[in-house]
C-alpha cells in the first residue's frame, strides 16, 4: 500500500514536472481539460500517457529482475547478464539497417530479439543448470558476442541510423503513447499471475534442488517458467522504453529490504520498479534546462547502488 501511494505521488509530481516552462496553474487546467487545447493535449495525451507507460515499464523490469536474481541466487543476475537486452538491441539494429530515416522498428521487435537470444543461451548452456549459474555464465558470453556483432553492424551504417538506435539504447520514454502502452498493459496483466505463482515456488529454490524437490516442487519446470517470464517481461519493457539500466538490478534489492526474507518480493519489486522509473523520468525533465533521458538518470543513480551491492557482505536472503 505504501509503494502504491508512493507511485501516485510520483505520478502527480511527474504530471507537473516540465522542461518546457509550463506553470502549475497551466498544467492544472490542462489536466482537468479546462485550458487551451494545446495544453490539454500536452498534459493528457502526452505527459500522463508517458508517465503511465514508464510505470508499467518499471514494473516489468522490476518483476523480471526479481525472478532472474532469485533463479540464479545472485544479486547481479539481471536481463543484461543473460543476453536479453543485447538480443533486443540486435533486433532493433536489424530493423534500421539500410534505413534512411533512422527510425527503429515496432515495439514487438524487443521481445522477439530477447526470446531468440535467451533461446540461444539456454541451448548453449544445455538447460538452466544448477540454480541457474550455467545460464548466467553462458549468458555473459553470448551477450558479449551479440553485442560486439551489433556494434560492428551499427558502425557501418550512416549517422542517422546510428542516432535512432542510440536514442533507444539510452532509454527514452518521449513519444510513448497507448499504441505501445496498451500491449504492455495486456502483457503485464497476463504474465503477472504466473510470475506471482512462480515466485511462491521460487522461494523453495533457495534451498538445494534435492530439498526443493522433497517439498514437491518441480524444480526444472519452475526454473524454466521463471526464466521464460523474465525474458518476456524484459523484452517487452526494452521494446517499449529502450534500454533502461539498473532498474532490474535495484528494484528487487530495495523490495527485499522492504518486504523481508519471508517471501520472494515479486509484487514489491514491480512497484519499486514503477516508482523508480516515475521518479527518474520526472527528475530528468527538471534537473537541467533540457530533458535528460530516463535511462541516463537511472544509470547515474544506479552506480552508487551497484557499489553498495558489491561491497556490502550480506544482502537479504539470496546467496552470492
Amino acid at each position: 500500500m505504501a509503494l502504491g501511494l508512493l507511485i501516485l505521488v510520483l505520478v502527480a509530481l511527474g504530471t507537473f514536472a516540465s522542461s518546457t516552462g509550463m506553470g502549475f496553474a497551466e498544467t492544472l487546467s490542462g489536466l482537468f481539460g479546462t485550458g487551451a487545447p494545446a495544453t490539454v493535449m500536452l498534459v493528457q495525451d502526452f505527459r500522463l500517457t508517458r508517465i503511465a507507460v514508464g510505470v508499467m515499464v518499471g514494473a516489468a523490469l522490476g518483476i523480471a529482475g526479481c525472478l532472474t536474481q532469485t533463479l540464479a541466487g545472485n544479486r547481479l543476475a539481471t536481463a543484461d547478464m543473460i543476453g536479453v537486452i543485447e538480443g533486443a538491441s540486435a533486433a532493433f539494429v536489424a530493423s534500421v539497417v539500410g534505413s534512411s530515416t533512422g527510425m527503429i522498428g515496432e515495439w514487438w521487435l524487443g521481445p522477439f530479439g530477447a526470446v531468440l537470444a535467451a533461446a540461444l543461451v539456454v541451448l548453449c548452456a544445455g538447460g538452466a543448470g544448477h540454480r541457474g549459474h550455467r545460464v548466467l555464465v553462458v549468458g555473459i558470453g553470448v551477450s558479449t558476442v551479440v553485442g560486439a556483432v551489433t556494434d560492428l553492424v551499427l558502425s557501418c551504417q550512416i549517422d542517422i541510423t546510428s542516432g535512432g538506435v542510440f536514442l533507444w539504447s539510452v532509454g527514452i520514454l518521449g513519444g510513448c503513447d497507448w499504441s505501445v502502452g496498451t500491449p504492455l498493459l495486456l502483457v503485464l496483466l497476463f504474465l503477472f499471475p504466473f510470475a506471482l505463482a512462480g515466485g511462491n515456488r521460487l522461494h523453495l529454490l533457495r534451498f538445494v534442488d534435492v530439498t526443493a524437490a522433497g517439498f514437491g516442487v518441480p524444480v526444472c519446470r519452475i526454473r524454466a517458467l521463471a526464466l521464460a517470464l523474465a525474458v518476456m517481461l524484459s523484452g517487452v519493457a526494452a521494446g517499449v522504453g529502450g534500454f533502461i539500466a539498473f532498474v532490474a538490478l535495484a528494484a528487487p534489492v530495495l523490495a527485499d529490504r522492504l518486504v523481508g526474507r519471508s517471501r520472494v518480493p515479486v509484487l514489491a519489486s514491480g512497484l519499486v520498479g514503477g516508482a523508480l522509473i516515475a521518479g527518474a523520468d520526472s527528475l530528468g525533465r527538471v534537473i537541467a534546462p533540457f530533458e535528460i533521458s530516463v535511462g541516463v538518470v537511472t544509470s547515474v543513480l544506479g552506480c552508487p547502488l551497484l557499489l553498495w551491492v558489491l561491497f556490502r557482505p550480506k544482502l537479504g536472503s539470496w546467496s552470492w
